[in-house]
């Protein structure tokens, strides 16, 4: 552990920062039910970054990656997926660029592999893949209309800017709450946390996620990787593929699944009565029951209790009781995602 980490990790803990509930851990954190009235900020520890640099980083990461990156610029991030070669997503990521790095945002669960794999590609490219998790900070932020962000900050979704000798990123607003990363430096970060804290209350990093499953935006975990084609999650519809771009592993299927035929399988919001459930847990139809319909993308139990996630799943079987790991589980309760489902090309 570093130096500026650890006195980061003090400094929340001098705070009284809930702490991050370790991956397989049996407690689950309680979201205040005030959350969406007060908003909320939050220590992503869970996540972490990968800068790329040298001469051909855009060009290696381009023949890589499923968005076009020559359109990436210093105001704005970027969704991206990273394919198998047989078109299933091993991660969905968060891209943008400084003066002299790519970053990536992803789980830590699934860095150290996607870093083995990127590098495993470079060859003679003049590329440098770093893990910066030891040195940046990562904080997530909702703010509402009584409680606004008491920082400059972007005004559009995946816009960016300078702020506190990092980045702050607007992300899709969900739930009347103006979502925002703030990803710098870890001896930064307690100056950000303090003139934030001062309006958002700390909260653990299951509000981001909770926030994220309602704006639709999925993330591959490692239970869930090699799952899911680019279009089962929506990724096409939230920005996170171009298919008029280069090629790059897995291209072929995926543009295959989007030009031929209606799709059969989409991600969709649901609820439930129901304790947490992992990402990967499989759900059922009673109009087929010999066989999963879908699987839990990601969930989060919610401030009112209740049990959110993002499925993906049969659209057919859509209308049908539909439960949570067999036939007898908790019944799902399907609501809308804040964008259409309407495949554009």
């Amino acid at each position: 552990m570093t130096e500026s980490l650890s006195l980061w990790l003090d400094f929340l803990s001098k705070q009284g920062v809930p702490a991050l509930v370790a991956a397989g851990s049996e407690s689950t954190p309680v979201l205040p039910p005030s959350l969406l009235q007060q908003g909320f900020i939050t220590a992503l520890h869970d996540v972490g970054v990968l800068a790329v640099s040298g001469e051909n980083a855009l060009d290696f990461l381009q023949n890589q990656l499923t968005n076009d990156l020559v359109a990436l610029d210093e105001q704005h991030a970027q969704l991206s997926g990273y394919c198998a070669a047989n078109g299933r997503l091993l991660a969905t990521l968060l891209l943008w660029k400084t003066k002299d790095h790519i970053l990536i945002l992803l789980p830590q669960t699934l860095l150290a592999s996607i870093q083995k794999r990127l590098q495993m590609f470079v060859l003679r490219a003049k590329v440098l893949i770093e893990d910066k998790s030891s040195t940046l900070a990562i904080i997530g932020m909702g703010a509402t209309a009584n409680s606004p962000l008491p920082l400059p900050a972007p005004a559009a979704a995946f816009e960016l800017s300078p702020s506190f000798d990092g980045q702050i990123i607007h992300m899709p607003d969900t739930l009347e709450l103006s979502r925002y990363l703030w990803i710098g430096p870890h001896e930064q970060a307690p100056a950000v946390w303090s003139r934030v804290a001062t309006l958002l209350p700390p909260c653990s990093p299951a509000a981001w996620h909770w926030t994220q499953i309602h704006a639709g935006l999925p993330q591959i975990l490692e239970p869930t990787r090699e799952k899911f084609v680019p279009q089962m999650v929506n990724y096409e519809l939230i920005g996170g593929v171009n298919f008029r771009k280069g090629c790059y592993p897995g291209q072929e299927i995926v543009a295959r699944s989007q030009y031929l035929g209606k799709l059969k399988r989409r991600m969709q919001l649901a609820s439930a009565e129901a304790g947490m459930v992992a990402p990967g847990t499989e759900v059922f139809s009673s109009a087929d029951p010999g066989q999963p319909c879908g699987m839990v993308v990601n969930a989060e139990i919610g401030p009112d209790g209740r049990l959110a996630c993002l499925i993906e799943i049969k659209t057919e079987l859509l209308g049908s009781d539909i439960h949570l790991q067999t036939l007898v589980g908790p019944r799902l309760t399907f609501g809308t995602l804040p964008y259409s489902l309407e495949a554009t090309i």
